[in-house]
């Protein structure tokens, strides 16, 4: 593995970079849809191919649970083959559930015992066993299993929580067996002090990449982007950064300005399932009357499929209706946009104008 940087721009911290896996070679920045279960919803993954994506993001935990890495292993050989994605994959370490099912999991010094929301059957996630999983599914990046807190958790339990992941962080890479990159993840929630500790830690550790965690679970677009900088110049400037689970397109090029390479969000996704559309020019509800007539395309310079053969009129016709066919073509249209968008942004670093880039979206596409 090697990350170079191609490219910073002179009025900020964003920069386009080259990160060669021995599958692949990525430019960044990069967006990863989140295909969970090994699809992302309402596509397929040679959709994700056509468009354009070189990377996907699947989680560890929910692929360990059903149909189980052991079984993905012994019967397909790998996540690869059993998705028939050729390009690279980066797994969740199972680390996020800790927060998504708050109910549900039990914190021990040793790890987590996650209770499955499938059949209820008590699981024991240890570092150890969420590298083993990864290690199963052949992942080109790995994470290392983190206790991720809420971020507005009291001082001493996120002091408590980092000091762990610290610690699983340590077991994580002393349990990886394979040549998969293995990425460190900064916890500490809005505390600055704590982000810096947290960073020093995973810095020691010596990881092939370090990810941002813990942002984007309700405090505000404003930590966000402070908690970011203020990370910039702690990270590793020779390795790759990673900001899970940010993906409001605002927020993307606000965290590349500070020196973010890569992304996840189920924000195009999810948004399309509930009717949201992504432009250039703002967002469109396409559950708004307004659209049930209107003969244009979602946006008339997209390339997507629903852009080049389907009017929004009947594009709302199919939505209101449950047609399965509304959520594939808005599907692929917001992840069409987010690939088009994180291009124009490494086209406009690596032309030495991404703030004008930056500030002419940031007017056009939030309309003030």
């Amino acid at each position: 593995m090697s990350f170079t940087v191609l490219n910073n721009d002179k009025l900020s911290h964003a920069r386009s970079g080259l990160l060669k896996l021995p599958r692949i070679e990525l430019q960044t920045p990069l967006f990863m849809p989140v295909c969970t279960s090994g699809t992302p919803k309402g596509l397929t993954m040679s959709t994700l191919d056509n468009i354009g994506y070189k990377m996907v993001v699947c989680n560890a935990y929910h692929l360990f649970l059903k149909p189980g890495s052991r079984f993905i292993k012994n019967n397909f050989k790998d996540l690869h083959n059993f998705s028939n994605w050729k390009n690279a994959i980066l797994t969740d370490s199972g680390g996020f559930q800790i927060w998504s099912l708050d109910s549900l999991v039990k914190i021990q010094d040793d790890g987590a015992l996650i209770k499955s929301h499938i059949d209820g059957k008590l699981n024991k996630i240890t570092p150890e066993i969420s590298i083993q999983i990864q290690e199963e599914l052949n992942s080109d990046i790995m994470m290392i299993f983190d206790d991720c807190p809420k971020p507005n958790s009291e001082y001493s339990i996120i002091l408590d929580s980092i000091n762990r992941t610290s610690k699983w962080a340590k077991r994580s890479k002393n349990a990886k067996k394979s040549s998969n990159l293995l990425f460190g993840i900064v916890q500490g929630g809005i505390h600055k002090e704590l982000r810096r500790l947290s960073a020093e830690q995973m810095v020691e550790i010596n990881f092939d990449g370090y990810a941002i965690g813990g942002l984007g679970l309700g405090e505000g677009p404003q930590l966000t982007y402070e908690i970011t900088e203020y990370l910039n110049d702690m990270l590793p400037q020779d390795k790759p950064r990673y900001s899970m689970g940010i993906g409001r397109p605002e927020d993307i090029i606000e965290s590349i300005s500070y020196g973010i390479d890569i992304f996840d969000c189920v924000v195009p996704t999810r948004n399309a399932r509930n009717g949201t559309l992504f432009t250039f020019d703002g967002k469109i509800n396409i559950k708004n009357t307004k659209y049930s007539n209107n003969n244009n395309p979602i946006d008339i310079n997209c390339s997507c499929g629903a852009c080049l053969n389907y009017s929004l009129g009947y594009l709302r016709h199919l939505y209101v209706n449950n047609e399965i066919s509304a959520i594939q073509l808005m599907t692929e249209h917001n992840l069409n946009f987010y690939h088009e968008f994180i291009e124009n942004i490494k086209i406009s670093i690596n032309n030495c104008n991404f703030t004008d880039y930056k500030n002419n979206f940031l007017e056009r596409y939030l309309q003030k």
